[in-house]
């Protein structure tokens, strides 16, 4: 599958092009344009409070019901307290790095690439010493400038926004609605959960009043204001798709997934529900084009005042940390591993000293719980623990050999080695497993930091299928840990329709499902 033909996930902020955008028509973000024109998707009017009715007969109403919110009256109360914030500085790129950069990225450098010398020539020595002729220079730094939003949440000019709006900002300015204009001061930002908040030297100002992201149900109403391609004070208005939504290199975030309509500049911007009070902070777009197409993601309210509570008193953010290596249960695993259905999160390794290891945890766990709430996917874990502090207790319901026990882990503080997320290939293919095994030798083991396990010498069939390459150790079946070619056989005999193999390969574990029956 090709992959460049698959949607991704941007950020939403907005390059300050407005000049070329009026001229031209089309306004870059990464490696997409935008036409401007008329979306579909714009700005619902408020609709009448009365409940509306047909041939003198009230309309049917479901239970808990209410009517379309005034979104007029929201956006004239509330609008007041949302910014425009624009950055300058230098960003660090690599010398042929003129075409790259994050797209949708509001702070993105100056696209165009820089023509390279061979470095073996005289001429490259001369241009390295006297800076060369406009055109064959090779920055270490590009200027940039960009555009974002944010919202004020205290009067004495406390402001939230996202971390990749202000990222690499050197200066970082804030407009009001009324015109003024402020130097902001970043207090702090965590780009595990792409919080930011900024101050500003002012008083009395207008603030949001905060609700909570778990008082949102699927379906309901939220609007957005923001500044779109810098367009301020936009409001845009749709319904939550979604509640809980993990996604790739985000997995600290419960995201809220609406088809509200943002783009880049929306960054950092609120998302309201029908009450006006703030429920988001608009961060990301799954997008083919870098532009709006129904799909939206918030970070909740509630994780983003318990990072700014933090950076306002310390400055910084820290996250808990379990210590696993994680992967999803497709159909596949969840057959050997005799689950009733594909949820929870399978544990692939787990960190020598950490809360999990501390804690019992072995791979080949089933992680379906944390402190009560359901594990859907293994994106779901790192985000329930990251919203945790380090030091607090959590209760884990795991599956193990058949059944389920239950598990007590005090968190640790993620550092350099933060949960991962492992990812593997599918299984697929019938018939026998088709490896060639044999036992590791003494010094194997010892450099595979290994006790037991095999290693394989040639992969066919089904296993090869699956992803299983010679080279690979062999560690575990089901769960259980192999340290001769009798206890895989031993393994095989009693298993069913598919077996999940437990591989180490260049010193990382992942579980590879393969079907044999």
């Amino acid at each position: 599958m090709n992959r460049n033909a698959l949607p991704t996930v941007h950020r939403i902020t907005s390059t300050a092009l407005v000049a070329a955008l009026a001229a031209a028509g089309l306004l870059g973000a990464g490696a997409g344009a935008f036409v401007v024109g008329n979306h579909a998707h714009a700005a619902v009017p408020a609709m009448p409070s009365s409940t509306a009715s047909v041939a003198g007969a009230a309309a049917p109403r479901l239970p808990g019901s209410t009517v379309t919110p005034d979104f007029a009256q929201i956006a004239r109360r509330y609008g007041t307290a949302v910014v425009n914030i624009t950055v300058s500085g230098m960003r660090k790129v690599a010398a042929d790095d003129g075409d790259d950069g994050d797209e949708g990225d509001d702070a993105a450098p100056s696209r165009g690439r820089v023509p390279q010398l061979d470095p073996n020539t005289p001429l490259f020595e001369f241009f390295r010493h006297f800076g060369g002729p406009q055109g064959f220079q090779m920055p270490r730094e590009m200027p940039m400038r960009g555009q974002g939003s944010g919202f004020i949440v205290s009067a004495d000019g406390v402001i939230l926004t996202n971390a990749h709006v202000v990222r690499d900002a050197k200066n970082v300015s804030v407009k009001l609605t009324d015109r003024r204009e402020f130097e902001a001061t970043v207090l702090g930002s965590d780009p595990k959960t792409d919080i930011a908040v900024l101050k500003i030297d002012a008083k009395d100002l207008p603030t949001v009043p905060l609700g909570s992201a778990r008082d949102l149900q699927v379906g309901q109403w939220v609007l957005a204001i923001g500044s779109p391609f810098g367009f301020e004070n936009s409001v845009t208005a749709g319904v939550v798709s979604a509640k809980g939504r993990s996604l790739p290199d985000d997995s600290f975030v419960p995201f809220i997934q609406t088809d509200v309509a943002v783009n880049p500049g929306n960054s950092g911007g609120p998302l309201f529900n029908a009450q006006g009070e703030v429920v988001g902070i608009n961060s990301q777009i799954f997008s083919r084009s870098g532009g709006y197409q129904g799909l939206s993601f918030a970070i909740p309210i509630d994780l983003a005042v318990r990072v700014k509570d933090q950076i306002v008193a310390t400055g910084h953010v820290t996250h808990a940390r379990l210590g696993v290596a994680i992967q999803d249960v497709n159909q596949a695993l969840a057959d050997s591993f005799r689950l009733e259905r594909p949820e929870g999160a399978l544990v692939s390794s787990v960190d020598p000293g950490s809360a999990a290891d501390k804690a019992g945890l072995k791979s080949g766990d089933v992680i379906l719980r944390v402190d009560g709430q359901p594990i859907a996917a293994a994106g779901d874990l790192p985000a329930l623990i990251g919203q945790a502090a380090p030091g607090d207790r959590v209760a884990l319901e795991v599956w193990r050999q058949g059944r389920t026990e239950k598990f007590d882990a005090r968190l640790g503080k993620i550092g350099e080695k933060s949960t991962q997320l492992a990812r593997g290939e599918a299984a697929a293919g019938q018939g026998r497993l088709g490896l060639a095994l044999r036992p590791l030798l003494p010094q194997e083991q010892r450099q595979a930091h290994v006790e037991g396990g095999l290693r394989v010498e040639q992969a066919s069939g089904a296993a090869a299928l699956a992803g299983v390459q010679p080279g690979d150790l062999l560690i575990g079946i089901d769960g259980k840990p192999v340290q001769s070619v009798e206890q895989v056989r031993e393994v095989l005999a009693k298993s069913g329709k598919s077996v999940a193999l437990l591989i180490q390969r260049d010193g990382h574990k992942i579980f590879m499902p393969v079907r044999i029956g």
